[in-house]
């Protein structure tokens, strides 16, 4: 009688220590899974919900992207015509905020908006814009972008409030954070 009891309370016991040892193997699982996602949206991606259509046809309304952190991490520089996520203070007085915008202008260039064209560096051809829904209707506008800052406008330029309307129009090399890659909802499609 004392084998059998022995052999049900080991039973008992194997039967415990199994559910105890599965349990700790979903934790396990879960904590790296918490590890991973925050070292990829720390380190390599960015997630970003677009609220307006400051980039439309580009980017819509109520888009949900994913940009490279590491775009820009090894050497390489934004470049004209990129679309970057950065955080900018649109508005005196308000944190910064995430933007989606296509750089414009580049450091130490003068960007020029006249007859709702764009002219790099003081150039007669107008900057050739594809992307834009519709034209451009502006007030002229003189940039001269400092050094280490860029110059950022919507595609949507007659519904963007991008560096024409901000108070400061520059946006740090520091604040950029990510490069727009593709967009994954709703549907997937990279962005150009």
């Amino acid at each position: 009688m004392n084998t059998s009891m022995n052999t049900s309370a080991k039973k008992e016991s194997a039967g415990k220590s199994g559910v105890k040892k599965e349990v700790m193997e979903w934790v396990r699982i879960l904590l790296a899974a918490v590890a991973i996602t925050f070292v990829l949206n720390t380190f390599v991606i960015a997630n970003s919900y677009i609220p307006s259509n400051s980039m439309e046809n580009t980017i819509m309304t109520g888009d949900r992207i994913i940009g490279s952190r590491l775009s820009y991490a090894f050497g390489a520089r934004p470049q004209r015509g990129d679309i970057v996520l950065f955080n900018h203070k649109s508005e005196p007085g308000r944190d910064k905020t995430r933007l989606v915008k296509r750089i414009i202008g580049l450091p130490g260039e003068t960007v020029d908006i006249r007859n709702n064209q764009i002219y790099i560096n003081q150039s007669e051809t107008p900057l050739d814009e594809p992307y834009l829904p519709e034209p451009m209707d502006s007030e002229d506008y003189h940039f001269v972008v400092p050094e280490g800052c860029y110059l950022m406008l919507g595609d949507n330029r007659n519904h963007s409030m991008d560096a024409r309307a901000w108070p400061d129009p520059f946006v740090p090399e520091d604040d950029i954070t990510a490069r727009a890659l593709f967009r994954y909802f709703p549907g997937i499609r990279w962005i150009s």
